[in-house]
């Protein structure tokens, strides 16, 4: 390899090995690290071009188990659900800016799915980033002994967290509504094992008491536009004349419900989202939502991850992202009982 401009030579990377040997970076990984896992000619001739390109699994961030992959592992609870894109988004052009490449898999919403996914790819990555993680607290912590990982969504006592600020975009939720001359307000809930639920419920039976006001919950729900057709339901049972739900597929699921229903929004019941995404923008009427910046959680927690990978000490204070209410169509006055 040549000199880098300032002289020192430049490390030889998996990527080089790769291209030199013909083969893909993961097949290079895989024949160094578990070379049962790769044909034996392959494994060798791997080995053999490492060696005389003077490669050195790890060098730099001491990770041999992974090979120096330069692969940065991202769990995320639903694939489907467009907010989680724009933190896959943040994270990746982080990641490139200091050679990384990510990893991306799928949850799937399930516990048992999240940890299997998790084992299946630790071999391969140099790190992980748990974005809005089902797991336990003592199945994340195991995670971050095998690697260095940052947490996103959530607080986990003693590990790097990465969250928006939910507790006060609930509050926002509430003070908008409470202007509006809504006094009842029900909360769509989303998955039971979801930190962020807890913590938006929480703060909007705060909110309530001091504005006034009464909350109630229906759910959990999954987290979709069919979640949200089923809270419809639910709130229906005994209806309010507003909703906060969990996220915007919720919201969006449930104006389509109470519209089947013969109601309409915001004139009937006033609707409020989560996370701002492009689907609630866009719908008719478009969504009032709490706006959280999703692609800059996926920066900060790649940025933090890759700091620790190059020996940074990782801080124990969860790093607080700001959020705002924007204001839309679905939202408006209280004008009676939804029913009455």
């Amino acid at each position: 390899m040549g000199p880098q401009p300032d002289g020192a030579p430049r490390r030889v990377t998996i990527y080089d090995v790769a291209r030199e040997a013909g083969v893909a970076a993961s097949t290079v990984s895989r024949a160094l690290t578990r070379p049962g896992r790769v044909n034996a000619t392959t494994a060798e001739h791997v080995r053999a071009t490492a060696e005389r390109l003077g490669y050195q699994a790890g060098a730099r961030h001491g990770s041999a188990a992974a090979g120096g992959t330069r692969l940065l592992g991202v769990v995320v609870p639903d694939l489907t659900n467009p907010l989680f894109a724009q933190v896959v988004r943040g994270a990746e052009l982080a990641a490139a800016e200091h050679g990384y490449t990510l990893l991306t898999v799928d949850g799937q919403e399930s516990e048992d799915r999240e940890r299997a996914v998790v084992d299946r790819i630790l071999g391969s990555v140099e790190g992980v980033i748990l974005t809005g993680p089902r797991m336990s607290e003592a199945g994340i912590r195991a995670v971050a002994k095998r690697r260095p990982t940052v947490v996103l969504n959530r607080v986990v006592r003693g590990q790097p967290c990465v969250l928006t600020d939910s507790a006060r975009g609930t509050r926002r939720a509430a003070e908008h509504l409470g202007s509006l001359g809504h006094q009842r307000i029900t909360y769509l809930a989303g998955p039971e094992a979801s930190w962020a639920d807890a913590v938006r419920w929480r703060a909007l039976r705060e909110a309530a008491l001091e504005l006034e006001l009464r909350a109630r919950r229906v759910g959990p729900v999954a987290p979709t536009v069919a979640g949200g057709e089923q809270a419809a339901r639910l709130w229906a049972q005994r209806p309010t004349s507003a909703v906060l739900a969990y996220n915007d597929l919720i919201a969006i699921g449930f104006v389509r419900g109470v519209r089947a229903m013969g109601l309409r929004v915001p004139a009937n019941v006033s609707v409020v989202g989560f996370d701002n995404t492009d689907l609630g923008a866009l719908g008719h009427p478009a969504l009032t939502s709490v706006a959280s910046p999703q692609q800059g959680l996926g920066t900060a927690a790649a940025r933090n991850l890759v700091a620790m990978l190059a020996g940074a000490r990782p801080t124990a204070e969860p790093l607080l992202l700001p959020v705002k209410l924007v204001v839309r169509d679905t939202t408006a006055r209280r004008r009676g009982e939804p029913f009455g």
